[in-house]
């Protein structure tokens, strides 16, 4: 940090949601959550589960940045908005807030800070809350699923002219969060750094598919059938690690795994509207046999081309193990013959 340059001050607010972004961004690591606010120049002003103060210590928080005692460089907000009953915001009230609901608390910060941040596909686009029939009438910051809307209206700009900066995720990858407010507090981030759902294109531009341990499997189609098995699940049990975006592979949550390497389906939570796919998260909708949820930007006609000659391309190994909880076919050299054989090189 520069000798006398004001630090950033980031307040963080929980709304309609689980807690979970928080727990992963406790999970960041080189650096960790403390070093990465000190390197982006951050002061957290407050977070609900994180900081000391409560009650009548938070309002006086919230006071002094009404009364610009405190500039609010940077809202974070995470969990959906709660605009219910009848849009009133009264299902979620704010302790010790003389009856002002959260709703009103979320509206009014953000029109005092320079930059409101989404943390998680809750605050970005509404989320698990908005499911069902949604009583509770949550919604994201500024999109109700993929329409634009929301609580601060498609067509809110910050101080820094742009939209609310949404960093998706159902958690949220630590690395997102810091990497993103470092971008923000940097006053660098411009609009061509987001995509057309405010999402940073660092976050969105790799697919889930990209550096996936299991490719090799879906290049050949060789299918996984049940969720031990090694093979691709996208044919089968639901994976949409080919239309999600996100670099969930190629940087491993924790530094060792993500869902697909864990053994369970890419869900897409960081696009609007994962949380009521129409179908199982684990079953593959298909039609005559076809899964409709293609890969992204591919037309039809070309995955069924490509798909029948890689499955009659899939090598014995890939077969059998696709199908397998443990791998039983192991890679064999064409230099050399198998064990048993009396010659060691096969001829040319």
């Amino acid at each position: 940090m520069a000798k006398g340059q004001r630090q950033k001050n980031l307040l963080w607010l929980q709304s309609g949601g689980c807690g979970g972004c928080t727990l992963s961004l406790l999970c960041a690591e080189a650096p960790d959550l403390t070093t990465s606010l000190a390197a982006a120049n951050i002061n957290l002003l407050w977070h609900p589960s994180l900081s000391l103060e409560t009650g009548q210590q938070v309002m006086e928080i919230f006071e002094d940045i009404r009364q610009g005692r405190t500039k609010l460089d940077i809202l974070c907000l995470e969990g959906s908005v709660i605009q219910g009953p009848d849009g009133t915001g009264k299902f979620h009230m704010v302790a010790g807030g003389n009856g002002l609901s959260m709703k009103d608390l979320i509206a009014e910060l953000a029109g005092l800070a320079e930059q409101v941040v989404a943390v998680g596909t809750c605050a970005a686009f509404g989320g698990v809350t908005t499911a069902g029939d949604n009583m509770v009438e949550a919604c994201g910051l500024s999109y109700e699923g993929n329409t634009k809307g929301g609580l601060l209206g498609g067509n809110y700009k910050s101080a820094l002219s742009l939209p609310v900066v949404n960093i998706p995720g159902c958690p949220t990858h630590p690395d997102w969060i810091t990497e993103t407010l470092g971008h923000v507090a940097s006053q660098t981030m411009k609009p061509a750094d987001l995509d057309h759902l405010g999402r940073p294109r660092a976050i969105s531009s790799p697919l889930v598919h990209h550096g996936c341990s299991r490719n090799e499997f879906y290049e050949y189609k060789a299918s996984a059938e049940k969720l031990c098995d090694l093979g691709c699940m996208m044919e089968n049990l639901g994976c949409k690690g080919t239309q999600a975006a996100g670099d969930c592979n190629q940087r491993p949550w924790n530094g060792s795994g993500s869902c697909i390497t864990g053994g369970y389906p890419c869900i897409a939570c960081t696009e609007p509207g994962f949380e009521e796919p129409g179908h199982m998260f684990t079953t593959t909708p298909k039609l005559a046999g076809i899964p409709i949820g293609l890969p992204t930007d591919m037309p039809k006609a070309w995955f069924v081309a490509l798909a029948s000659l890689s499955k009659a391309a899939t090598p014995k190994r890939l077969r059998e193990n696709a199908v397998s909880d443990r791998v039983k076919v192991q890679p064999t050299s064409r230099l050399f013959k198998k064990p048993g054989t009396t010659s060691g090189k096969t001829g040319s």
